[in-house]
């Protein structure tokens, strides 16, 4: 088999480098002498003998870039080379993991075992009362049971959250994964496709399946579009398509890309006028993706900077201030989530909260709950820009009682609702310095033309 262009064996022995001395010192801060972290098992239906798709520990594919290999372990020990511990097993009902292969596994000292309890013996020398064990419960062995200290995981997440050239290659694989797929599902929903068709296309042209994905597919079509998490597929073609939102990514050994973009079809000039109005501020906040930059201070951008597009698409009423649209809420109830989050070995990656290495929590803006990061961001930090603008009945309906009720256009409102609603997601990396941000999903497009 040959090596992903991805897998570039410089970058990754780099990569297990860093990785190294992080473990390493957060180790000797927490009073460890050896990591051990499972890769997970299968979870099974209940009552049935049908497994979900196999989801990896985040921790241990952040070593190793081996996805679909459960009751795998690996070790970290000072000084030494990473342990990485395959569960290959010898089955004829199903196709078992590959085994190992590239110039990665050189790196690295590789055990094979046939059965799940071998993993015992194979870390036996490195298993004692200062050994951290991460993993679920349920990867538990005798004598290999997860412990889970506190104070290592808060400082192991924290550090996740910049990644290494390694892991920035990766993650620009994905975008490059997901961009022409995205390409292939608007050309399926301008060909009048259903939901279910779309996503088949999308599919496709990612080389990806279901199971495969780094989460479920959010295809909405027309108001289905105002649905945050819009979760169900629909077969049947509407009447009319008016307007796709597609949330979409691909992953490349383990690192997810996350986009969502949404188009409006021929003849709906005022629709694809606002999703013009969008884009331009979206990219606007991308510009603010900088190194020392509160992250929380993008998200109220975010509403300051909506509330000039509801002015200026009718959506409010002529002669009022934005900063009247701010601060009576008017822009959260077309746009009620937060501006995005960090993005790598989880799509919603873990640490966002966390006020330093330590743990604790960075408070969200008040009356902003659903904000997912609210860190400092540093380079190699990956965040998703993701601004919206929804016509979610629940939330107009609230609005209409309120007293900010006289600032909003609702001709304009009902004319648009069917429409659903506008996000457009990229994900960006944080530069050095006033080095400007690296926006992995408009190169990937751009590479597609």
């Amino acid at each position: 088999m040959s090596r992903p262009p991805s897998l570039e064996p410089s970058l990754y022995r780099d990569h297990l480098a860093l990785l190294q001395q992080g473990a390493e010192a957060a180790l000797a801060a927490t009073g460890h002498e050896a990591l051990v972290i499972a890769s997970g098992i299968e979870k099974f239906a209940f009552l049935d003998d049908r497994p979900y798709g196999f989801q990896p520990n985040p921790h241990f594919k952040h070593w190793v870039p081996l996805n679909q290999h459960p009751h795998s372990w690996l070790a970290v020990r000072p000084g030494r080379k990473l342990r990485v511990v395959v569960h290959l097993p010898a089955d004829f009902w199903h196709v078992p993991p590959s085994p190992p292969t590239g110039e990665w596994v050189e790196a690295v000292e590789l055990v094979v075992i046939r059965e799940p309890d071998e993993a015992v013996a194979a870390l036996k020398d490195v298993l004692g009362p200062r050994t951290a064990v991460i993993g679920e419960a349920d990867a538990a062995l005798p004598g290999l049971v997860p412990t889970n200290p506190e104070a290592l995981l808060h400082r192991l997440h924290w550090a996740r959250a910049c990644k290494t050239p390694w892991e920035l290659a990766q993650m620009r694989a994905a975008s490059r994964r997901a961009a022409p797929a995205h390409l292939a599902a608007r050309d399926a929903f301008l060909a009048g496709a259903s939901e279910a068709e779309i996503h088949r296309a999308y599919l496709v042209a990612s080389h990806h399946t279901d199971r495969d994905l780094p989460y479920a597919n959010i295809v909405g079509l027309n108001e289905h579009a105002a649905v945050l998490h819009y979760q169900h597929q629909d077969e049947a073609r509407p009447l009319q398509s008016r307007s796709l939102l597609l949330d979409a990514g691909a992953q490349v050994n383990g690192y997810a890309s996350d986009i969502t973009r949404t188009w409006a079809a021929p003849g709906h000039a005022e629709f694809a006028g606002l999703i013009t109005l969008m884009d331009h501020e979206q990219q606007a906040l991308v510009a603010e993706v900088r190194e020392g930059r509160d992250y929380r201070d993008i998200h109220l951008s975010s509403h300051q900077r909506l509330a000039p597009v509801l002015l200026e698409s009718g959506l409010a009423r002529p002669g009022t201030s934005a900063e009247a649209l701010v601060a009576q809420q008017v822009t959260h109830a077309f746009y009620p989530h937060g501006i995005g989050h960090l993005l790598g070995l989880q799509v919603h990656d873990i640490g966002g909260h966390m006020a330093s290495e330590l743990g604790g929590t960075r408070e969200k803006p008040a009356g902003h709950p659903y904000l997912r990061l609210t860190r400092t961001l540093a380079p190699g930090m990956v965040v998703t820009i993701e601004p919206g603008l929804y016509f979610i009945p629940m939330l107009l309906d609230r609005l209409r009682t309120s007293p900010a009720a006289s600032l909003v256009d609702w001709a304009t409102v009902e004319r648009l609702t069917p429409y659903g609603g506008i996000r457009i997601e990229d994900d960006v990396v944080c530069g050095s310095g006033a080095e400007a941000p690296e926006n992995l999903t408009r190169e990937a497009f751009a590479a597609c033309a």
